[in-house]
């Protein structure tokens, strides 16, 4: 079984499918780094540019920049910055489904037939769609297309995976790495990613609002799309794959020439249309129902989370706070503590507190800076809301962490296409629900939404301690699941002579 290996060592040689591989690197960092860069850079600009565009659809005049003037209490004001924001938020409602229902299909594929040839398939073509996405609003936003051909740019984009996809491989990547874990570094290192997806995602916000207001939307959209091409660049020539895949001469070796291709194509559909379905149905009951807990806790909340945070932009912008582009950069890369602050708590508390507890204490983060986003109404107070939700990112990655303990290291392709699965399924639901409910409730109260969001967190916590209940949060435990689904696979799979 491999260890886990140390950050910028180079990997010794390993042969597989694509041959040997020398002198590559085994450090997924960077390229989720960069990923995440070019991605918050986009995310803001989405938002904001179609809020100027529906402004000016809707108004017939410019999006007042440089004032406070759409957040006067003129009545006419009132009316079109409220049509605005029902409009945005329906707008990128349907961009969400555009994307979430091809993307639904391509992480459960992609990431799960990674087992089969490499993580690198899951990690690739998020890159080439991400890449093409940022060059179709550059189109849009230089020559003024109709907003609906980035529906289509969205539908493209989710064919190719998105997000989830790539963070799902490179989730799949560390745990190659890793190996059997008694020390908990699988857990660190899991967090480690996400903090880092949490820095670059602030860093590339607070640049984007100083980028817009100096060169407008197209260099943004163009340098992310760049930064795109440099990240695939880098995973295909520089990047060692992680995965050491069984030689197709040894394994097939008792076979007939002509028998050994049929065998391989047979593998290969049986590792994509299977692989996910015997994560469950060839292991033991015991594994299958803390595996299925453990994604339902996921999945709730992923929603609580994604749900709250998805509207945090409209809200800012919304009276009575009237946010400029600046300062949603600035309120976007403070939450950047929020990553580094669970980064340190994974980091200190994996070393003597369950993982459980862990998870619990980050589901109560999120729902104390959600109530407290319910009733801000102020500049200070919208900055001060980042201090409760210091610790709200800590379940994802001890989730993650907990998942991949129990299960085989040829089956954390599939366990991490079912977390892909799931967490693309939680963020289009969320976002559906959420700008829905913020569109009908905006006139009466536009906080309601981020309450709904708390509120939600009850369904995770409650999941979480059936598990502590059960007590099936304890490692030892773990390795016992594992080792008898190993045992299963074995027992199923083997060739008589």
């Amino acid at each position: 079984m491999q260890t886990c290996f140390k950050y910028g060592k180079i990997s010794p040689i390993v042969t597989n499918r694509a041959g040997s591989m020398m002198g590559r690197v085994s450090l997924i960092e960077p390229a989720i780094g960069m990923y995440a860069f070019a991605m918050f850079m986009i995310y803001p600009l989405l938002q904001q540019y179609v809020y100027r565009r529906l402004w000016f659809e809707l108004s017939g005049t410019i999006y007042p920049a440089e004032s406070l003037s759409h957040c006067s209490n003129n009545h006419s004001y009132v009316t079109i910055h409220q049509a605005v924001q029902k409009e945005t938020s329906l707008f990128l409602l349907k961009s969400e489904l555009c994307f979430l229902i091809p993307s639904l299909i391509s992480a459960l594929l992609l990431v799960s037939y990674s087992d089969y040839c490499g993580r690198k398939v899951a990690i690739v073509p998020p890159l080439v769609g991400d890449a093409l996405y940022s060059l179709s609003y550059v189109l849009v936003s230089r020559f003024s297309f109709s907003l609906n051909y980035l529906l289509a740019a969205s539908f493209l984009t989710g064919l190719m995976g998105g997000p989830t996809t790539l963070i799902g491989g490179c989730f799949a990547y560390v745990a190659d790495l890793c190996g059997e874990d008694p020390e908990g570094q699988r857990t660190v290192r899991m967090a480690r990613l996400d903090m880092i997806l949490g820095v670059l995602s602030g860093l590339a916000s607070l640049c984007t609002g100083f980028y817009i207001e100096a060169a407008g939307f197209t260099w943004p959209f163009l340098t992310a799309a760049f930064v795109h091409l440099v990240n695939l660049l880098y995973v295909l020539v520089f990047l060692k794959e992680s995965l050491v895949l069984p030689n197709p001469i040894l394994s097939t070796s008792n076979f007939s020439d002509s028998e050994a291709p049929r065998l391989r194509q047979s593998q290969a559909l049986t590792g994509r249309l299977q692989g996910v379905y015997l994560l469950f149905a060839a292991s033991k009951r015991r594994r299958s129902v803390v595996l299925l807990l453990m994604l339902a806790a996921f999945a709730f909340f992923r929603i609580a989370l994604q749900g709250g945070m998805s509207i945090f932009i409209l809200y800012e912008l919304n009276t009575p706070l009237c946010w400029s582009e600046v300062l949603v950069g600035y309120g976007s890369a403070l939450s950047t503590a929020i990553y580094l602050v669970s980064f340190a708590g994974v980091a200190l508390l994996s070393r003597c507190v369950p993982d459980a507890y862990i998870i619990l204490l980050g589901l109560m983060s999120v729902a104390a800076g959600l109530i407290m986003a319910a009733f801000a109404k102020s500049t200070l107070l919208m900055f001060l809301v980042r201090l409760p939700l210091l610790l709200s990112i800590m379940p994802t990655p001890v989730l993650r962490s907990m998942m991949s303990k129990i299960v085989s290291g040829s089956e954390q392709g599939a366990m991490f296409a079912c977390v892909a699965f799931v967490e693309m399924l939680s963020v289009g639901i969320s976002f559906t629900m959420f700008s829905s409910i913020y569109a009908s409730t905006l006139s009466w109260f536009s906080g309601f939404s981020f309450l709904l969001a708390a509120g939600l967190t009850v369904i995770p916590a409650t999941l979480i301690c059936v598990i502590l209940c059960l007590r099936l949060d304890v490692y030892e435990e773990s390795m016992i699941l594992t080792q008898e689904s190993m045992e299963d696979h074995t027992e199923i799979f083997e060739i008589p002579p």
